[in-house]
């Protein structure tokens, strides 16, 4: 199996990426390790974080790829696209539709999930060859914009980035996205190193999650 599918498919069986933001290196990969003791598998650093490149890099070489999948998020670029791949991000986020961002990727074989707020967003990333859609920003489209796109374009794989929290998460998977991307409601902790509480929330998340997989018979 190809590296590149490998990827999208622990991405999808997780159902879950945590976006980490923080303020330091050190908050940054701490975090990373509470997401991972809570049992999510797939984390997105973001390019706000300071020396990004250097985090992801650090987790790469102490996580194996199949202990922890390490992406970047809040790519903004196709220049940051490169510095995040040569980092050894295994895929890449993007907040909203950029063309030469998904071109760049897909030179690499690097995943990457674009941005989209329309269903014409929807349909240029599928186009220009996205792997995943990131619905951003999720707390603005809410579930019910999934079913709308799943009108037209039923087999778009779709992942909403924003507002996802424990009291809607399987209101997405209802739905019918294949993965959330989950942020302060999982890591606000951070902020005051109560990461243990990142920790317990994320197993929260997970148990949801497979909780409604298993019910509904989605692998």
């Amino acid at each position: 199996m190809l590296q590149k599918v490998k990827i999208l498919s622990k991405i999808i069986d997780g159902g879950i990426v945590a976006v980490i933001r923080a303020e330091s290196e050190d908050q940054a990969l701490k975090a990373a390790e509470a997401c991972l003791k809570g049992g999510i598998s797939a984390i997105e650093v973001t390019f706000t974080v300071p020396s990004a490149d250097k985090v992801i890099s650090a987790l790469i070489k102490e996580y194996k790829s199949d202990v922890l999948t390490v992406g970047a998020g809040t790519v903004l670029d196709a220049e940051t696209s490169r510095i995040a791949i040569l980092s050894g991000a295994q895929y890449v986020v993007t907040p909203y539709l950029n063309i030469d961002a998904i071109r760049t990727c897909n030179r690499y074989q690097i995943p990457i999930m674009s941005g989209a707020m329309s269903v014409r967003d929807v349909a240029e990333a599928l186009e220009a060859g996205t792997d995943i859609v990131k619905l951003f920003p999720g707390e603005f489209l809410g579930p019910s914009f999934v079913k709308s796109i799943r009108g037209p374009i039923p087999y778009a794989p779709l992942m909403p980035t924003g507002g996802v929290s424990l009291d809607n998460v399987t209101d997405w998977f209802k739905a019918g996205v294949d993965a959330v991307g989950v942020g302060g409601s999982l890591t606000s902790g951070i902020k005051t190193g109560d990461y243990k509480s990142v920790t317990e929330i994320g197993k929260k998340f997970v148990e949801k999650i497979q909780e409604f997989k298993k019910g509904h018979n989605v692998k």
